[in-house]
């Protein structure tokens, strides 16, 4: 009953300002599920659009199957998301303000079924990055010291 992850995207915690996460499904085919398995996966420059109150991850590369046969599975295309209707039009209003956008977080498995974690974010500026990466190595330069002191 555990989760499996298969992929983190840390360029969007580095890129944006999380505010909300979803748990969606993914309508995926038979060679893009094993590929998954074997961790063959990228969401560095995954996004998602809705259309046509349907949202889809697009730029999401999954590699193909090298056992496929010629009904392999193209690896850039679109790929449709499940959510519910209210959780749409909730994205859908929370898309529409200014500068949010939907952001891939995160792909496992939960229970044998294919998840992605979407989340609703800002975008950061060059000096919240900065400002991010200053915090990130004073913590570990504390946590070094504390390391060493208890040696």
């Amino acid at each position: 009953m555990g989760i499996k992850i298969v992929a983190n995207n840390k360029k969007a915690y580095h890129d944006y300002f999380i505010d909300e996460v979803y748990e969606a499904g993914l309508v995926l085919q038979g060679t893009e599920v094993k590929s998954l398995r074997m961790g063959k996966v990228s969401l560095k420059e995954a996004f998602c659009r809705i259309r046509n109150g349907e949202v889809y991850i697009e730029n999401m590369n999954i590699s193909p199957y090298e056992q496929g046969n010629r009904e392999n599975h193209e690896p850039l295309r679109p790929r449709k998301l499940l959510l519910h209707r209210e959780e749409i039009a909730k994205l859908i209003r929370k898309i529409e303000e200014k500068g949010l956008t939907l952001v891939p977080t995160k792909l496992y498995f939960k229970e044998r079924r294919a998840k992605i974690e979407i989340g609703v974010g800002r975008g950061k500026k060059l000096y919240d990055k900065r400002e991010t990466l200053k915090r990130k190595q004073a913590d570990r330069e504390a946590s070094r010291a504390v390391r060493a002191h208890s040696l």
